[in-house]
């Protein structure tokens, strides 16, 4: 059976939609990443559990300790961006509503994440 998809278009790797997989593979990366970062939490959480806030400060002034924080944050909200943006593209039909909450999630997830890496400054320089 013969493609419909032009000898271009082929070349490109763009497929129906004409947007390519890149949407596809950076959710898929971010989910391989959040693997081990998302181990490294929950062991980092249990290992928390009934401690003092002053112990919990000093493990997040801890510059890997932070560095795997921020980076967990960073990675966490980007896929849960790109998982959003699937939900808008399938359930929102309107293209007025779709650019806002693709701006709305764009704009949440910039000041989550810039908002988390402060903080982390913020407890590092504290202590």
């Amino acid at each position: 059976m013969s493609s419909l998809e032009t000898p271009f278009r082929k070349v490109q790797g763009l497929g129906a939609s004409h947007s390519g997989t890149g949407h596809f593979w950076r959710q898929r990366i971010t989910a391989v990443a959040l693997v081990p970062l998302g181990l490294w939490f929950a062991f980092a959480i249990v290992g928390l559990i009934g401690t003092s806030e002053v112990a919990i400060l000093s493990f997040l002034s801890h510059p890997w300790n932070a560095l795997l924080m921020a980076t967990f944050t960073t990675i966490l909200l980007y896929h849960m961006a790109l998982g959003l943006q699937v939900v808008v593209d399938d359930y929102v039909h309107s293209a007025g509503m779709k650019i806002f909450f693709f701006l709305l999630i764009r704009f949440v997830m910039i000041a989550t994440t810039i908002t988390c890496i402060l903080a982390l400054i913020r407890i590092a320089a504290s202590t």
